[in-house]
């Protein structure tokens, strides 16, 4: 069942982390400090909604990366329950896809619960100052509805961030829920 993202408000700082990527090595917010902005992505591997724009992810990074744009990938979902998740085959997936950011385990699912991410794909988009500026969906594009994928939406938002303004449309991400662990569920979700 599709969900939406819940949209935190716009100016919220940046909650910190520090997550093993899939070698194992940590990251943590202070590793993204000289990027103009950030892109924190809360994605899985066998969401359907994720694997329709994962290349196209991988390309906005590409294309953003010379402008001082980072992103960061989070899975959160239980692995236990979802096997597809784990981190052994995160780490396929970024090989395969040439991810050319940090894909990043959250298995305590408390980075999640401190971003409010509900969904998969979850975008956050954060100024210099790590403010939220962004929240929302990748594009319009869905699996199923023929529509390509072209992060217009998220590109827009960084063209906006990167020269200093508003972001004027935030249309909330769809996507899978995030698989909490039994028991762990937020209030919200």
């Amino acid at each position: 069942m599709a969900i939406q993202s819940r949209m935190p408000a716009l100016g919220t700082a940046a909650p910190d982390f520090s997550l093993p990527d899939t070698a194992g090595k940590l990251h943590g917010l202070k590793d993204f400090a000289d990027a103009r902005a950030l892109v924190v992505a809360f994605i899985c591997n066998h969401c359907p909604y994720v694997k329709h724009m994962i290349d196209g992810l991988a390309q906005f990074a590409r294309d953003y990366s010379a402008q001082g744009l980072s992103v960061v990938a989070i899975s959160s979902n239980d692995a236990s329950r979802y096997p597809d998740d784990s981190p052994a085959n995160m780490a396929q997936l970024a090989a395969h896809k040439g991810l050319g950011f940090p894909y990043l385990y959250d298995a305590s699912q408390a980075v999640a619960k401190a971003y409010e991410a509900v969904c998969t794909p979850d975008l956050y988009l954060f100024d210099q100052a790590r403010r939220l500026a962004y929240r929302g969906q990748f594009d319009g594009s869905r699996p199923g509805s023929k529509q390509p994928v072209t992060g217009a939406d998220l590109r827009a938002a960084a063209d906006a961030v990167l020269a200093g303004r508003q972001i004027k449309q935030q249309i909330a991400s769809v996507g899978c829920s995030i698989k909490w662990k039994a028991g762990q569920e937020p209030a919200w979700a």
